[in-house]
């Protein structure tokens, strides 16, 4: 049994050494290179130059390796025999500098603020942003992780009037506490319509036509020609629309809606369906019909009761 023990024990010991040569050799050809000597013509080991520096002259029998430190702009990250250094690289688009390039190690770039990097694209691209109806569940990440906005449906009784890669859905206005009669019920794009003072439904649309352009994708060039076509009261079309982009038409609309007349907001549905978006044009006008109905069935029954208690 000892005999056996001691053969284990120096096959253990062997193997050790073999072991120890083989990963002292490879960590010697790591730090040396191979050239044939200029002078005896004999194969011959040259060391290599140290990270951050590159090779400016080999050796040779009579003399060691130069090396030289890599000019500024550019490094080099392992022991090396290359006549140049490599040059730093430079971030990418949606990118910004995390570290700084050095003598021995290139820059690191990560995704700006907002973005994030996509796998499909090989880039990073813009976190995205929660349509009008739905919040945001989780937020983009620019970490490690690099994740995307996470959304989800506003629940019952909430809404979100616009796109946004930050902002939750609202709760709805509350009628009973606040003593307010309803006009029009909420939806997950928009807010409740209460109280009974204006008689003309088109006043009470005003407040979610906004809202109702940005729910309601369309695309520009359609957005474009209604926005074109919006009345004034002067009777003039609108302003050239056909360099503005989606933002600049929104704005374009809500500036419309803030002066426009009961009966301009009435046009809209016929607007909106003559240029093509028939769909859209019909959903508008049943919101009409809804606030017009409201007012006529509930409204004009407690105005007429406020007026005879007074």
């Amino acid at each position: 049994f000892s005999s056996h023990v001691q053969h284990v024990k120096l096959s253990l010991c062997v193997l050790i050494i073999l072991l120890s040569s083989w990963l002292a050799n490879g960590v010697a050809s790591q730090l040396t290179y191979e050239v044939t000597d200029p002078i005896t013509g004999k194969p011959l080991q040259c060391d290599r130059c140290p990270p951050g520096t590159f090779l400016r002259a080999s050796c040779s029998s009579i003399k060691e390796r130069e090396c030289a430190p890599c000019p500024q702009g550019s490094f080099t990250e392992l022991w090396n025999y290359i006549g140049r250094c490599l040059r730093c690289g430079v971030c990418g688009r949606n990118q910004v500098v995390k570290k700084e390039c050095t003598a021995i190690s290139d820059c690191q770039c990560e995704c700006k603020p907002g973005y994030f990097y996509s796998q499909d694209y090989d880039m990073c691209v813009r976190h995205s942003e929660c349509p009008s109806g739905q919040e945001v569940l989780t937020k983009g990440t620019v970490t490690s992780e690099n994740t995307d906005t996470v959304c989800s449906v506003c629940s019952e009784g909430s809404f979100s009037d616009i796109s946004s890669a930050h902002q939750n859905c609202t709760q709805h206005k509350n009628c009973s506490d606040a003593g307010l009669q309803l006009v029009l019920r909420g939806s997950s794009w928009h807010d409740i319509l209460t109280t009974c003072f204006l008689s003309d439904g088109a006043e009470y649309l005003k407040e979610i036509i906004p809202p109702f352009f940005i729910h309601h994708k369309m695309n520009i060039k359609r957005l474009r020609r209604i926005v074109h076509r919006l009345p004034s009261e002067d009777g003039r079309k609108a302003r050239e629309t056909r360099e503005l982009n989606f933002s600049e038409l929104h704005s374009r609309i809500c500036s419309w809606v803030s002066s426009a007349t009961a009966a301009q907001i009435q046009q809209l549905p016929d607007i909106v369906n003559k240029m093509g978006a028939t769909g859209a044009s019909e959903k508008l006008q049943s919101k009409l019909n809804s606030i017009q109905t409201h007012l006529t069935e509930h409204c004009q029954s407690e105005i007429l009761s406020n007026a005879i208690l007074s």
